[in-house]
């Protein structure tokens, strides 16, 4: 072989050499990169013109599928009753990737692309049908959902109603929300201002009915938190329902001048001291205040960490599967100083919490201590209906032990009982904590709270409510949504 002959063959091998390391570095490294980037049409037209699954409530309730239609991507993606399941959902747009709910979570399944769905599409291949994606059958009951929907009305908040026993999510609202299918549409310009408009919000990106409110957005518990508290006391030993403990008409924050005073007269106890129960059903600041300093930051710190503060709660879905669809974590302040940990113990300070996190400490509360695995998705099947997955309940976290949630149940009875009789629903009884949390300027503004299970004396369903920026104590503005929600559990049958 002479000189240029083995100089061609070394260019050729050379070439052959570069050609397979890029088209294994396209297939191989940068794939993943290639199909979603946004200027790649092919990878567009390919997931539209996808038969997505359907997602569907507890009762098979369609709450989203996909559509036939005559233009270039074949089907639209339809929502019914968008607003009300939004949270739940998510959106899939032509120009916006799929980042929230279930569209998102499961979006490999739903677009039938995921490894379990294999055979499906070599089946689909070899008969020449259309590839299906997978149907998500989810944990929401339509008629809960509803009431929660239709009493938080036009106010800003959120609610979340838990199953006691499994964790599954019941009910998953956040308002203000927004249509779906006004992002679903294949007119790009359109489906651009809408979303341009929705995550502007009202005034402020903060106020996006695109946020969902139940999982995402961080709010003072004020004296929902009460009852993390008590728990951590209760666990300790040295405290019981009728314990007395320092209370009074005000208390002094620890090295300051603040004066910390009681929403009731009743929360100021009989000579500076009340009964531990007496505290949780008047809602006693001064009780509490004193009670997380003389607790220490340690202990109350710990409980809240077993019932989920501080990590991010995966609700649904995993790395394989979409995008994973989670909770922003709750928080409670690290090594406060002695004023801050009195703040905090009520639920106010640097104490914030998303209601699903709430919703979470009544479901603890209601069983026995065990803190459930929340969860959304029942079980996933096939085209043709085979179960390619179903949900199995999980425990987080033994929080506490049955003593102490026993207690605790007694404790938020007579919040019902005593203080709020309002809540009360014939024949049932309800166990609630309502919480009043001063924000905004001068605490010119309220976010009020309502969280609680029924029955008290065998609890099936944990609720949690918020209602942002209102004028009210919690128990007027989200007690009522509570109890509602409660009374359409019993009504439905979940097990009240």
């Amino acid at each position: 072989m002479n000189k240029y002959l083995r100089q061609l063959f070394t260019a050729v091998v050379a070439l052959f050499v570069i050609l397979g390391l890029s088209s294994t570095i396209i297939m191989a490294v940068r794939a993943n990169a290639l199909n979603n980037d946004p200027r790649n049409a092919r990878s567009l037209y390919h997931q539209l013109g996808a038969y997505r699954g359907a997602i569907l409530a507890s009762d098979g309730t369609v709450m989203a599928k996909s559509e036939p239609v005559n233009d270039a991507f074949k089907y639209l993606r339809t929502y019914s009753n968008g607003p009300l399941y939004a949270p739940v959902t998510g959106f899939f747009s032509i120009n916006q990737t799929a980042d929230r709910g279930l569209e998102a979570s499961r979006s490999m399944l739903l677009n039938g692309e995921a490894d379990s769905l294999i055979w499906q599409r070599a089946k689909a291949m070899l008969t020449g049908a259309t590839n299906q994606g997978a149907s998500i059958e989810t944990s929401i009951d339509p008629k809960l959902q509803q009431v929660a929907y239709d009493q938080l009305g036009t106010r800003d908040g959120a609610a979340v109603a838990i199953e006691v026993s499994t964790g599954r999510i019941l009910a998953m609202v956040s308002t203000p929300s927004y249509d779906p299918n006004k992002l679903a549409t294949h007119d790009t310009k359109a489906a651009s201002q809408a979303y341009n408009e929705l995550s502007a919000g009202q005034n402020s990106p903060l106020n996006s009915p695109l946020i969902n409110r139940a999982t995402s957005q961080l709010y003072p518990p004020g004296s929902t938190f009460k009852t993390i508290v008590a728990s951590a006391a209760l666990e300790t030993g040295d405290y019981q329902t009728d314990t007395k403990i320092p209370a009074g008409s005000s208390y002094t924050l620890p090295g300051t001048a603040t004066q910390l005073p009681n929403d009731e007269a009743q929360g100021d106890g009989v000579n500076g001291q009340i009964s531990l129960q007496e505290a949780v059903a008047w809602s006693s600041n001064t009780a509490f205040a004193q009670l997380g300093v003389k607790l220490g930051a340690s202990k109350v710190s710990d409980m809240a960490t077993k019932l989920g503060f501080g990590s991010t709660i995966t609700i649904d879905g995993t790395e394989s599967t979409g995008t994973p669809m989670t909770a922003t974590a709750s928080t409670f302040p690290s090594d406060p100083t002695d004023d801050k940990l009195a703040l905090a113990s009520i639920g106010q300070g640097d104490t914030t919490a998303t209601p699903l996190q709430m919703a979470m400490v009544a479901q603890a509360i209601a069983n026995n201590g065990k803190l459930m695995q929340p969860t959304l998705v029942d079980r996933v099947r096939a085209a043709d209906l085979t179960v390619l997955s179903q949900t199995k309940p999980q425990t987080m976290a033994n929080a506490f032990s049955k003593d102490s949630a026993d207690k605790l149940t007694t404790m938020m009875e007579s919040v019902v009982t005593e203080a709020n009789p309002q809540l009360a629903i014939d024949g049932i009884k309800v166990a609630a904590k309502t919480g009043t949390a001063q924000i905004g300027t001068d605490n010119s503004a309220i976010d009020g709270w309502g969280i609680g299970f029924a029955p008290a004396d065998n609890p099936q369903i944990a609720v949690a409510v918020l209602v942002h920026n209102t004028d009210v104590h919690g128990s007027l503005a989200a007690g009522p949504i509570m109890r509602a929600m409660m009374q359409e559990a019993s009504a439905g049958g979940i097990g009240v």
